[in-house]
């Protein structure tokens, strides 16, 4: 990092008056062990929670805040309440219980009154409760012993004794970390210094005054002082949407300006969408394509009919017929003498699409002049880690010289050795499991000169409207918004103690003599010490002797080899196995119109996405399906709220939005390639205003001023941004 220094601490007035305010850049490039009490030490615990620099610091926000201008002397709470309290520890102390169980005891006190503590079995608070620290307690007031007590309260330090005053404030509380030693008094200092040592310049605005105006929002300067140091919550909360407004824009602005760029500089090649290859593959699909299918390869057909390269989203909920669409453009592709390809994050997922492209093209010819009849069989490879040396040489030869038509793959389809003829769709399946530096890569392999392949982007299941304003904001949007005819909604119930358990395995077996088939899912293949979750192996074993004695019960997870996966699924969807033991290898792609039950055990240990994708497995024919969550002893709150939407709804659209209130948007983000979240603040769930009003602002500023050559320090701070965004950035700098 460049080791330069916002300003000394007495810099000269006129010297400050002449330099420009700093920019978000400047302030990336100074390093936080300039600051006061930032040593060796303090700056590697500060790189582990991601603050390697003074915006790191100055972005590391507070969790929450105390109220210490409204607060309630001890003297005056009362009984029965739940209530924060701010107070001074006066003793602490612990002992054993019986069982090994530990019991910390402390007793705090203000001016007018003392107030007990009581910790069960958390030893570290004897730690973290020393005498003479300030805490905030927040929790529900007993009477014990004719004393006011709380037990288990939530406990936040705000000062080790050595802290300034803050009687009399709003007191902010940043996240700590006890493993990297960051306490919450320590970064206040830390970011009151800086902005003191900052202050001779101030930091830059890049917003247009007329657009903060009409949005009512403060300078960014002042944003970050209220953000931390806060005279009133309406203070704080006009700083927050200010941050927040500034998050969402560089978002925004930056996906708009490389759409721009792409489609001014990136040249992709023009088909002819209709043909005899996908008329018959029209004519041999086994059902009606829904309207919203029919729409969707309507739009993928006009993108890839211009020399502009498509760059398109396809979503739709769990069993809307996404892989007949993509396969659709695929084909656009072959009847054209191009190659598509198939990119799936996992090995499982691959071979699963390689099986049902399979099925899908039987039949199917293309020309080839050199066959005496002027026609072949439609080519398909299956291309990942596990293709054995022999397979892959074979197939690399077929890429290379266009023989392949399709290619589905893993990771393997991205690395140099190969070399496509002539690629122009690429599909990329589950796109939040890839960055997009990986999507470029695959689309650069199939460079002519300077054709670009036209991009197909599927997510599994749907996600929420503020994602798609924001994280997919330089996509075009297609929704499958219909279920094929034939699907029966599926019933899901949440088991939640044995008997329900028993009940329930009952059924599955009355179903299954019906002559029906059943899932039974595990999170885990094998047993583990650490995890009290049910494993595949350890349930077949129990279904076997136990609940479907009798009963062709089948294995299946990801230690299989590819073969003998495949031959597991062959037998199940040719109904030889009454019931399938799996781990989520059997999440997405597998379609047995048969199986009407689906048995998630230890369901708790499952997101929504995954739990509804699982769901989706079943209620594929017309007969009615049921889907049984069973959740552990004591599920989590989180996990009990996850089961409850599931229960709640079946609309894949309406659990993305709960999704996204109850997980936050980390994994929404290509923070797995950068090591650094693009929203720190802003939250996609509770902002939707800002994000709309972000998307509008955006529009209008591109549209006006493309390159943004009108507001330089708004083009500066998008450029550094796309800049953080890359790998390489911080060994860069």
């Amino acid at each position: 990092m460049t080791q330069a220094a916002c300003a000394s601490d007495t810099p000269d007035a006129s010297d400050a008056a002449a330099k420009s305010p700093l920019t978000l850049r400047e302030l990336d490039a100074i390093g936080v062990g300039r600051l006061n009490g930032v040593g060796p030490h303090r700056r590697k615990a500060l790189g582990e929670v991601g603050v390697t620099t003074v915006f790191d610091l100055l972005t590391y926000y507070p969790r929450r805040y105390v109220d210490r201008t409204a607060q309630a002397p001890i003297s005056e709470v009362v009984i029965g309440e739940e209530i924060t309290v701010v107070a001074d520890v006066l003793a602490v102390s612990s002992r054993r219980l019986r069982g090994g169980r530990r019991l910390v005891s402390a007793e705090v006190g203000d001016a007018t009154g003392v107030l007990s503590l009581v910790f069960f079995n958390q030893a570290w608070r004897e730690r973290q409760l020393s005498k003479g620290r300030t805490v905030a307690l927040f929790g529900k007031v007993e009477n014990y012993r004719g004393r006011k007590q709380m037990a288990n309260p939530v406990v936040d330090v705000l000062g080790d004794g050595s802290t300034a005053d803050r009687t009399g404030r709003i007191v902010a509380i940043y996240p700590q970390s006890e493993t990297a030693g960051i306490v919450t008094w320590d970064v206040a200092n830390w970011i009151a210094e800086a902005q003191r040592r900052c202050s001779a310049r101030s930091i830059a605005d890049p917003l247009p005054a007329r657009l903060r105006n009409r949005l009512g929002l403060v300078g960014r300067a002042q944003a970050f002082v209220d953000i931390h140091e806060p005279s009133s919550m309406p203070q704080r909360w006009a700083a927050r949407d200010r941050l927040v407004f500034d998050e969402l824009l560089r978002v925004q602005l930056l996906l708009r300006s490389q759409r721009l760029a792409r489609e001014a500089h990136e040249l992709g090649v023009a088909h002819e969408p209709v043909g005899s290859l996908t008329e018959a593959f029209h004519r041999c699909l086994p059902y009606p394509l829904t309207g919203a299918q029919q729409c969707a390869m309507a739009e993928i057909d006009a993108d890839t009919a211009t020399l502009r390269p498509m760059h398109r989203l396809l979503q739709g909920d769990v069993g809307a017929g996404k892989t007949v669409v993509a396969l659709h453009a695929l084909l656009v592709a072959v009847q054209n003498g191009h190659q598509g390809a198939l990119l799936a994050p996992t090995e499982v997922l691959a071979e699963q699409h390689h099986i049902a492209l399979r099925a899908l093209l039987e039949g199917l010819e293309v020309p080839d002049a050199s066959r005496l009849d002027g026609r072949r069989p439609l080519c398909l490879r299956l291309l990942t880690g596990s293709s054995s040396a022999a397979q892959r040489r074979e197939v690399l030869v077929e890429i290379a010289a266009g023989a392949a038509d399709i290619v589905v793959g893993t990771h393997a389809l991205l690395e140099e050795s190969v070399k496509f003829d002539s690629l122009s769709v690429v599909v990329v399946d589950e796109q939040h499991r890839f960055g997009v530096s990986q999507r470029a890569q695959l689309r650069e392999s199939g460079r002519d000169d300077r054709r670009i392949p036209h991009l197909l982007v599927m997510t599994a299941t749907p996600i929420p409207r503020t994602a798609a304003m924001t994280v997919y904001g330089d996509l075009d949007v297609s929704v499958l918004d219909e279920l094929p005819p034939g699907r029966t909604p599926i019933t899901t119930e949440w088991i939640r103690d044995q008997l329900a358990a028993e009940a329930m395995w009952t059924e599955v077996r009355r179903e299954i003599e019906a002559g029906r088939q059943a899932y039974v899912v595990c999170p885990l293949i094998t047993e583990s010490e650490s995890l009290d979750a049910r494993s595949a192996e350890r349930v077949y074993a129990e279904l076997v002797a136990g609940s479907l004695a009798g009963l062709r019960v089948g294995l299946l997870h990801g230690r299989l080899s590819p073969v003998d996966k495949e031959a597991t699924m062959t037998t199940f969807r040719a109904g030889d196995i009454d019931a399938l033991v799996a781990t989520t290898v059997i999440e997405v792609g597998i379609d047995v119109p048969n199986a009407t039950v689906m048995v998630v055990l230890s369901a708790g240990r499952f997101g929504i996405a995954q739990l509804h994708q699982l769901r989706g497995r079943v209620g594929r024919g017309s007969r009615a399906s049921t889907c049984y969550l069973v959740s552990d002893d004591d599920p989590t709150p989180i996990a009990e709220q996850r089961l409850g939407a599931l229960v709640a709804t079946n609309d894949g659209f309406e659990l993305a939005e709960r999704d996204l209130e109850l997980r936050g948007e980390g994994t929404l983000f290509d923070e797995r390639q950068s090591g650094r979240s693009d929203l720190k603040l802003a939250s996609l769930a509770r902002d939707l205003i800002w994000v709309q009003a972000a998307r509008d602002a955006a529009a209008d500023l591109i549209a006006s001023d493309g390159d943004l050559d009108a507001h330089p320090a708004l083009a500066d701070e998008v450029d550094w941004f796309a800049d953080r965004r890359d790998p390489d950035y911080l060994q860069r700098s």
